[in-house]
């Protein structure tokens, strides 16, 4: 399952949207002032939850999103979208009364190590918040005990809910809601509750299908603070404009030529009728894609090897039970119709 999240992420670039019903359950959990918040969303994505959780709120609104489309749909719900990488944009600290942050759910590899990108996110933008500010973090809930050390230090008032939404419940999110503490505040905490705290994120991450799920009516209320507007300076690459030239790249053009070879085609007929061994080795070569059928039954087909596991449970004369997993490749074709039907067999 976890290999199928990831893969699914780094295909939308890391965007896993949050459900508009957990999103208008959040927005039951946050007082806005009566004039002007703060709000910033680092992974807005398109838009729509960020806009659900600060609902009816007077003030000011913006998002970060390296995706060039949905940063497009998000500005029609803030007062001002970045089209870039986050940890390329810059801004005053303790700018923003709220962050509402969904990062993406992958592992980070650099030169020195392999992290998760959970914990660099916060890290990076918890610090745009400013003291009283409230953080609505969105995870899942096994990343806790990773975040924790940096929870445990920087906030308070700390409340974690599990998201029940089908497809919240299949990345096992979980909703955390947290003030920021201010300087003093974390002057005065002692390493022992440091450390207790982190204790319980460790906690809450292994079990955090028992915490209790985001009440429809909230049982707490987080009183966002007043802030003004805020200068974000975008100092990264213009993404748009470099994919734009990079056709017109001569380097770019001899380099295609090893980068992206010739699709193999195969033309005419066999001098045999092919035997069903022939065809199925033909289909799970990919040999066999295209377009086949007329009127209704016209349709795309494309054939791919999956991995599967096969699972099967032991229990000897003491009653100790052992299960035994198998992989193996199967094959997988899906149609796609011209009616908008989509067949997958397997």
């Amino acid at each position: 399952m976890e290999i199928l999240v990831r893969w699914k992420g780094k295909l939308k670039l890391g965007w896993f949207p949050l459900p508009l019903a957990e999103a208008a359950r959040i927005r039951k959990f946050l007082v806005f002032p009566a004039t002007f918040f703060a709000g910033l969303d680092p992974c807005i994505g398109e838009g729509s939850a960020f806009a659900a959780i600060t609902a009816s709120a007077t003030g000011y609104r913006y998002g970060i999103e390296l995706d060039a489309y949905r940063a497009e749909q998000a500005r029609s719900a803030t007062d001002e979208t970045i089209q870039g990488d986050c940890f390329d944009v810059h801004c005053p600290v303790e700018s923003f009364s709220l962050i509402s942050l969904n990062p993406p759910y992958d592992h980070a590899i650099s030169e020195r190590e392999s992290r998760r990108t959970e914990p660099i996110f916060l890290e990076h933008c918890y610090r745009w918040l400013k003291p009283g500010g409230v953080l609505v973090l969105v995870i899942p809930g096994g990343r806790l005990g990773e975040c924790g050390n940096l929870l445990a230090r920087h906030f308070r008032e700390v409340r974690v809910y599990r998201l029940t939404e089908v497809e919240s419940a299949r990345y096992k999110q979980v909703v955390l809601f947290g003030v920021r503490r201010s300087r003093r505040e974390r002057e005065r905490l002692q390493d022992s509750d440091i450390g207790r705290a982190r204790l319980h994120y460790a906690s809450m991450a292994r079990s955090a299908g028992e915490l209790p799920a985001l009440p429809n009516q909230a049982d707490h209320q987080y009183v966002v603070p007043e802030m003004g507007p805020v200068r974000l300076v975008y100092r990264g690459m213009p993404l748009d404009q470099v994919e734009d030239l990079l056709e017109k790249s001569g380097a770019y053009r001899q380099a295609g030529r090893i980068l992206f070879a010739e699709p193999t085609a195969v033309l005419g007929r066999p001098l045999t009728h092919l035997k069903p061994g022939h065809v199925g080795l033909l289909a799970v070569g990919g040999m066999l894609n295209g377009i086949f059928g007329s009127g209704k039954q016209r349709h795309i087909s494309c054939w791919q090897a999956v991995k599967v596991v096969d699972k099967t449970t032991e229990e000897d004369e003491q009653g100790v039970i052992t299960v035994r997993e198998k992989e193996r490749f199967s094959n997988e074709l899906t149609l796609v119709f011209a009616t908008g039907q989509v067949a997958t067999l397997k």
